[in-house]
């Protein structure tokens, strides 16, 4: 006899919203991060030239890893809930980390150099 949780597999095991309500906030994170990357390929490259597009497709590419992050994250949790055994989400978080901490460098990089040159 299979038993409630045997029946129910494919519902989250946490039955309030908050991990996907945490789901749909990275999303939208990752979504204005795709979104200001296009706005960028139509600014950026009359001013920085190639610099510009390497920005805007750097910014796609993080979209991109933000995107499939949050929906690893979401099953993680979900599999964390079910099994009640810690499991390690760090690289994920390192990940998203050392990609904001890089796209602000190179964005504060630019804008100094900007400023200088002008």
């Amino acid at each position: 006899m299979t038993g409630p949780a045997g029946r129910h597999r494919h519902l989250p095991a946490d039955p309030g919203l908050q991990a996907e309500r945490t789901s749909l906030s990275w999303r939208r994170t990752a979504m204005s991060v795709a979104v200001g990357s296009l706005v960028g390929l139509k600014v950026l490259p009359p001013h920085l030239g190639v610099l510009g597009y390497v920005f805007c497709v750097l910014g796609l590419m993080w979209s991109a890893d933000l995107a499939r992050a949050a929906r690893h994250r979401y099953w993680q949790g979900d599999a964390l809930l079910r099994a009640a055994a810690p499991r390690d989400a760090g690289p994920t978080v390192a990940r998203t980390a050392a990609m904001t901490l890089a796209a602000s460098v190179a964005a504060l990089a630019t804008v100094v150099a900007t400023a200088l040159t002008t």
